[in-house]
């Protein structure tokens, strides 16, 4: 009589590639070895834990810890296969994956591991930069608020003033944008305070002095300024409107009225290999003094005086816009017509056309002549009413637009003043300006924290540990996913080469700069299927395509990686 076999299938997707990655890059030895467990502990070993928790939720997009046994249970012979150790989905309980986020919530091993892990990423994949970029975001929680917790009500960068909120402040290095240090502190926190801490962390993982800090104008405060030139590093950020002397933009653009400076072209290179011109500027010096705890600091600092012109263009028709817009609904009050308000009296039509004006900041560009009219006309005599004359009373209004003025105002669009220590033979204007525009790599980082494929927000833990170690668990799947990103592109580069079939739709559509997320995406629906016979068992897993072959090659890995699954190996019993 014949049995039936057994069939299992199981979902492949990017798992391997993803524990492969993880591999490569140290991280379970690494965290073994800085987060020792209770002798309690019974199976994987701790940093194998947190390597299959942090597959799944790069590959599922869902941090949330019940989600993790049953995921794990319908690939238990696929994670055995690859991690070569028996994985048993009871390992993965909602129990023991908060205390993993327990022990990574230690602030001394934490700071310890992350030094350890940043040291061995910029050695392994030869990591060289000059820049770091430094900013904060929010991260809003169905949480309780306690007096001295973590989450707190705070300016919500996620438009949800109805919950509480932590913030994260995070430095990335540049060009790749992987995480060096992420801190969290309570949602309530200013911002201006936690740049010091953060540049410290990195100070000491890294090891190096003299790198540019690059940061927005909350990095501006004078004290972190001197704190950064006082370290021997060096700091590039806009300045805002109240760290600006009174008149020092005005007599900046009085300079440049009178031709005592010349402006600088700022150029990049465009998508079709062509030099474009971005914006322009020219440079000033300053001295800057500060004084804490009764020491004195002086320091020189050069100011850049640059002009956006795409913002220019942006504001200036904009403005142009408001111009108009004031400009028609001032002069639809001379109009007559049932349903609308006429005006017999200057005074009344003066109050009228100014809230207009007023309403959209125009008051500058248009000209505003009043004038009044009075008519008779004879009335006739109608049943009870006489005959006589009949006064009517009219004010009117006049517009033009200053175009002197407008044009004026529209030349001092587009206009911001930028701060740094580095000397000019280390960094140039036009190098200022770019570098400052790579700011988005820190805010991409953060995007990807709280977005897809991560998806910190809203979080659904409710202790200030467990919030903590999250984070940082997260930030660890940050690297992950910066330095797939990185060797991808890196190789490409080094190839001149493209990488095709990544975007539904459009297969032959190619690019030199694949995200992780897309060389991912491309390994989804790939599945195992093993069939166990009485006398044997069988495997055969979805065979690999062209483009992620492609994958493979790119990111230095072998098919093996996804071939081996087909041999027989260690499975759960």
């Amino acid at each position: 009589m014949n049995e039936k076999p057994n069939i299992i299938t199981e979902r492949i997707d990017d798992i391997p590639l993803l524990l492969t990655q993880m591999d490569r890059m140290g991280l379970a030895a690494l965290l073994d070895a800085h987060f020792p467990t209770h002798g309690n502990w019974q199976g994987l070993a701790f940093g194998r834990v947190a390597t299959i928790w942090l597959s799944s939720i790069l590959s599922r997009g869902d941090h949330r810890l019940v989600h993790v046994e049953p995921w794990v249970a319908q690939r238990q012979i696929i994670l055995s296969q690859v991690t070569g150790e028996v994985v048993r989905a009871h390992e993965f309980s909602d129990d023991r994956l908060e205390i993993v986020l327990r022990l990574l919530s230690d602030d001394s091993r934490w700071t310890a591991f992350e030094s350890a892990l940043n040291q061995h990423l910029v050695r392994v994949y030869d990591l060289r930069t000059e820049r770091v970029h430094v900013d904060s975001t929010s991260a809003s929680a169905h949480a309780g608020v306690s007096e001295a917790g973590l989450f707190q009500f705070g300016h919500s960068k996620d438009h949800r003033p109805d919950l509480p909120q932590v913030k994260v402040m995070q430095a990335v290095l540049d060009p790749l944008g992987m995480p060096l240090a992420t801190d969290v502190v309570s949602g309530n926190r200013a911002d201006d305070p936690l740049y010091v801490p953060c540049i410290e962390r990195v100070q000491a993982s890294l090891g190096r002095r003299g790198l540019l800090y690059v940061g927005d104008c909350k990095m501006a405060a004078r004290e972190t300024r001197a704190w950064i030139a006082n370290q021997g590093a060096y700091y590039l950020c806009p300045l805002p409107q109240v760290q600006l002397a009174e008149g020092e933009l005005e007599a900046a653009w009085e300079a440049l009225d009178r031709g005592e400076v010349a402006l600088r072209p700022v150029c990049r290179e465009s998508q079709d290999g062509e030099s474009e011109l971005m914006a322009e500027g020219y440079e000033r010096q300053a001295v800057m003094a500060f004084e804490a705890h009764g020491a004195s600091q002086t320091w020189r600092e050069r100011r850049f005086v640059v002009r956006s012109l795409r913002h220019a263009k942006a504001a200036e028709v904009s403005l142009r816009a408001r111009v108009a817009q004031a400009q028609a609904q001032v002069e639809a009050l001379n109009q007559r017509g049932r349903g609308r308000k006429r005006f017999e009296e200057p005074d009344a039509l003066r109050q009228a056309a100014t809230a207009i004006v007023q309403r959209h900041q125009v008051e500058d560009f248009l000209w505003l002549r009043y004038d009044h009219q009075c008519t008779s006309r004879p009335l006739r005599a109608y049943r009870n009413r006489e005959t006589g004359i009949k006064v009517e009373r009219q004010a009117t209004v006049e517009v033009r637009v200053d175009e002197e003025a407008l044009a004026r105002a529209g030349g001092r669009l587009g206009w911001r003043v930028y701060v740094t220590n580095q000397p000019s033979e280390q960094l140039s204007l036009e190098q200022a300006v770019l570098a400052y525009r790579s700011e988005y790599l820190v805010e991409r980082s953060l995007g990807r924290l709280k977005g897809r494929p991560l998806s910190l927000t809203p979080m659904y833990v409710q202790r200030d540990d467990h919030a903590t170690g999250l984070i940082r668990l997260l930030s660890i799947a940050l690297r992950v996913l910066t330095l797939t990103e990185f060797v991808g592109r890196r190789h490409l580069t080094l190839e001149k080469g493209k990488i095709a079939g990544l975007y539904a739709g459009n297969p032959k559509r190619a690019t030199a700069r694949p995200t992780a997320e897309r060389l991912l995406e491309a390994f989804q629906d790939l599945t195992l299927t093993v069939i166990e016979l009485p006398q044997r068992t069988m495997r055969h897993m979805t065979p690999l395509s062209p483009v992620q072959l492609r994958i493979l090659e790119i990111l230095g890995f072998s098919s093996e990686v996804y071939t081996s699954l087909e041999a027989i190996s260690v499975e759960p019993p």
